[in-house]
């Protein structure tokens, strides 16, 4: 997350867009306004040793286990006359592709008529844009804006151990409801699956792809974001953050 925040700072309009591909393990990522003591019961998750981090973006409480992740920073100009909702159908285009590529129908909920629902853990709503194959929910997506970028994240759920989070929660979870590429019968190796979603990516934007790594000045920003944001309790609890 703390790269996430780095990359989204130091992002200039007239810079190439940028997609990062990263991997989860057992964890909670809680949105930006998530009131995790509402939902979550802290003493059955130190018990468990699960981490959990607060996110930039908005969103409900979204349970990782090996998901394969993946982060979006462009220029805002480029939906100056869309919508958020028609941001969203737009750039999740991309993982409808990949799903489709892996051989499911794959759909976004409000084309298929399923209710809006809310609710404080993430795989407990439907939003319009949510994934949906075979009637469940696939992984979640949530996105930030600034003055010039766009931002979005979202995760593909690979695998999930309900065992481990039924329960960490004090609220209906949604966890049976939703589905993995495992649950779904579907084995592909880690680096199958990264090059069918950057196939996909470019494909479904007429992208070409440079494989790049951090520079000094973003890698020693989302340093500094690790030890003074992330880390602390302040932001993943309390959803306070002290700039230094």
């Amino acid at each position: 997350m703390a790269v996430d925040e780095a990359l989204l700072h130091s992002f200039q309009e007239d810079e190439m867009p940028i997609l990062r591909l990263y991997r989860w393990k057992d964890s909670l990522s809680l949105g930006r306004f998530s009131k995790i003591k509402e939902s979550v019961d802290m003493e059955t998750l130190c018990k468990k040793k699960l981490p959990l981090v607060r996110r930039m973006t908005g969103g409900g409480i979204l349970v990782h286990g090996g998901d394969l992740s993946y982060s979006l920073i462009l220029p805002r100009e480029h939906y100056k006359h869309g919508g958020v909702k028609e941001s969203y159908r737009h750039l999740c285009s991309f993982l409808i592709n990949f799903y489709e590529k892996l051989g499911f129908n794959a759909g976004f909920a409000q084309d298929l008529n399923l209710e809006s629902s809310k609710s404080n853990i993430c795989m407990a709503s439907h939003e319009p844009y949510d994934i949906i194959i075979d009637g469940k929910k696939m992984g979640g997506n949530a996105q930030r804006y600034t003055s010039h970028v766009l931002f979005q994240h979202g995760s593909i759920p690979i695998s999930l151990n309900d065992a481990t989070f039924d329960d960490v929660f004090f609220e209906e979870s949604g966890l049976k409801n939703t589905s993995t590429l495992q649950r779904m019968k579907k084995d592909v190796t880690q680096e199958q699956l990264t090059s069918l979603l950057l196939e996909s990516f470019a494909q479904s934007f007429d992208a070409t792809l440079i494989k790049d790594t951090l520079n000094l000045s973003e890698q020693r920003n989302a340093d500094d974001l690790l030890i003074h944001k992330y880390n602390q309790k302040s932001w993943n609890i309390d959803a306070k953050h002290n700039k230094t």
